[in-house]
């Protein structure tokens, strides 16, 4: 059931600023904005005037004025919730937007739950579940990449593909389940070898988009980059270097990076989540050893690896250690291999270098001198390229939500349970189940089927006046 009082709340973020909006809903949100809002020049009520309009005035308590605003006026069904919504903006005062919230209140009007006027939007039919939590994407993307795969799910490209899922997954269960009807009869209505290659087909999209989730998740949370090597490579310096601040600590002396430093940075609308670890040696020292345990568990949780050398030293120690942290990292891994000091080392080093060490396919290479900050944008333009994200467009599906994730997963599971059905000869009633339960599982991620308790969990995590 949808809660049919009107709500308001400040859609504005927290604090001091020049303008802040506040926004009612619901079925009295025109009446109540009409007892405190008064109108010099039109002398009509806000319930009298045309939707998708603007009207200059003042908030008033007892003929007291609060403020001066501007309001907004949009009607149902033609609003963000669907319903009649009306938007103060008014001085971003602190007191100025707790004084009209409490007269909102005063006149009948309730404070907004978090989440709650895009949860009305969904319960309205203005979206569909998994657009409804593309918004908290959207208002929390802190780069561009983020940006657009926020977008490209809002606008609901993510649901068409989920909805063409579904409808062609109807088409099957209508056939098997209409054979069943004619059981005693052996009447076959649908093409086994058909339904095969259509199974196969929805199958290879649910596991696509599944397997989208790990691009996903590194768009939404940044991309992670482990900076590794021995001790005194320069890892430190090429963190502030890439940081453009002093965040790690720099010095001569080995294991000055015990534990492990994480900061991000936007690098052309992609943000990379970059982590400084202790330098990999033979120590004794039990606070660096516990570093360099660290080293090797962030190692393996990063999308990218920054494998530093020193050009000043011998090639053979130079690879003998990167052979070692080789074995510790898995294919899917991109590893981009530093040559530092390369302005110390010169061009034999580099020659030399190149000549010992044959790349692995997911393995790429550059040469910089971090001390001096030269070759700091090629390296930049490299980590674009190695994370595959620069090229994204908002029409890319992309799963970037756990929850999508997990439904997609289960959903994964059932289709690849009717393919085996199929090509078995099972019953067609074993069949059709697993159908339907895939058909269940897309259904939860858009909200086509859904519970109290999940959408509690969705909207809890927004914020307030969104």
């Amino acid at each position: 059931m949808i809660d049919q009082s009107t709500i308001c709340a400040i859609s504005t973020a927290p604090g001091v600023g020049g303008i802040a909006v506040l926004r009612l809903s619901g079925e009295e949100a025109l009446s109540i904005a009409d007892k405190i809002f008064i109108s010099p020049k039109e002398g009509k009520k806000l319930v009298d005037q045309k939707a998708n309009t603007l009207h200059f005035g003042t908030i008033q308590e007892k003929g007291e004025t609060i403020d001066e605003v501007v309001v907004s006026i949009f009607r149902a069904p033609h609003s963000f919730t669907g319903e009649d919504v009306v938007e103060i903006s008014c001085h971003g005062s602190q007191y100025i937007q707790q004084s009209i919230l409490q007269l909102l209140m005063k006149q009948g009007a309730r404070l907004a739950n978090p989440g709650e006027y895009t949860q009305r939007a969904f319960l309205n039919g203005k979206m569909d579940l998994s657009q409804a939590e593309a918004v908290a994407d959207l208002i929390a993307s802190n780069s561009l990449a983020s940006h657009k795969m926020a977008m490209s799910q809002m606008k609901g490209v993510f649901s068409k593909e989920l909805m063409s899922l579904r409808n062609e997954l109807l088409q099957i269960v209508s056939l098997i389940e209409l054979e069943l009807d004619f059981s005693e009869e052996e009447v076959e209505f649908a093409d086994r070898t058909q339904l095969i290659q259509l199974a196969n087909n929805i199958s290879e999209m649910i596991h696509s988009l599944a397997d989208s989730f790990s691009l996903g998740n590194a768009i939404k949370n940044g991309v992670p980059v482990a900076i590794v090597g021995e001790t005194n490579v320069g890892k430190s310096t090429l963190l502030n270097a890439l940081l453009n601040e002093e965040k790690a600590i720099v010095s001569d002396i080995e294991g000055t990076t015990r534990d492990v430093i994480e900061d991000v940075i936007n690098i052309e609308g992609v943000a990379f989540r970059f982590i400084d670890t202790a330098g990999i040696r033979t120590t004794k020292d039990k606070i660096e050893s516990l570093g360099i345990e660290r080293t090797f568990q962030k190692l393996q949780q990063a999308q990218v690896v920054l494998y530093m050398m020193d050009l000043s030293r011998p090639t053979n120690e130079n690879i003998a250690r990167l052979d070692e942290v080789r074995e510790k990292i898995s294919e899917e891994q991109q590893v981009i291999i530093v040559g530092n000091k390369a302005d110390k080392a010169g061009s034999n080093a580099i020659r030399a270098l190149l000549a010992d060490l044959p790349l692995e396919s997911n393995e790429e290479v550059c040469f910089i001198s971090a001390k001096e900050q030269k070759n700091i944008s090629q390296l930049r333009s490299l980590l674009i390229e190695v994370s595959e994200i620069g090229n994204l467009h908002t029409q890319d599906v992309i799963v970037s939500n756990a929850r999508h994730y997990e439904a997609l997963v289960k959903a994964g599971d059932a289709i690849d349970r009717v393919l085996q059905g199929i090509q078995s000869g099972i019953s067609n009633d074993f069949v059709s189940q697993d159908i339907r339960e895939c058909m269940h599982y897309l259904g939860e991620i858009t909200g086509a089927i859904n519970t109290d308790e999940v959408l509690g969990n969705i909207f809890k995590n927004f914020c307030i006046g969104k």
